[in-house]
């Protein structure tokens, strides 16, 4: 069984993924880290040298590599969902999970973290968070065709109880 962690970018689905992970004895996989070791570069390079329809194709090629793999749980890139078929194709192949944190615990990880997002980069407080409430309004009708959907001010331990009862009844 695969499962695939979607949400906006800073919505837990790294940090909380290799805990679930280990939690139902699953590898862990980062989609983004994938696409950075099989390109050997970084993702904000990637974008500025390419552009983000280049971006976006590879993306899907990189998510469509995980077909052949099995327990494991795949934090997928916060854009991943909401382009070309690749919603439907992450619930065709594995269970989905929308990690679903308030706009304003995502500018708190935002500014905390040591990554970098270049789109957040040289913006006001006030002009960060209405870029994420914008952007995330746009992305929820993707976000919300998850099988699942976890607040993530919730115990992860739920999040693994509500996984074991989704794969007991498929």
């Amino acid at each position: 069984m695969k499962i695939y962690l979607i949400g906006y970018m800073f919505s837990g689905k790294s940090t909380l993924g290799k805990v679930l992970a280990r939690e139902l004895g699953y590898d862990f996989i980062d989609l983004d880290i994938l696409f950075e070791q099989k390109y050997k570069t970084t993702i904000p390079i990637f974008f500025k040298k390419y552009g983000e329809q280049a971006f976006r194709i590879i993306e899907q090629q990189v998510l469509k590599s995980t077909e052949t793999l099995d327990n494991c749980v795949i934090a997928t890139g916060g854009g991943t969902p909401c382009f070309f078929d690749n919603i439907e194709w992450i619930n065709a192949h594995g269970i989905s999970v929308f990690f679903n944190p308030s706009v304003s615990k995502i500018l708190y990880y935002a500014s905390i973290s040591k990554k970098t997002r270049p789109i957040l980069a040289n913006k006001t407080d006030e002009e960060r968070a209405l870029y994420v409430e914008q952007q995330l309004q746009q992305r929820l009708p993707f976000y919300t065709q998850a099988h699942i959907t976890f607040h993530t001010d919730n115990d992860i331990s739920e999040l693994v109880k509500i996984i074991t009862q989704k794969q007991n009844h498929l």
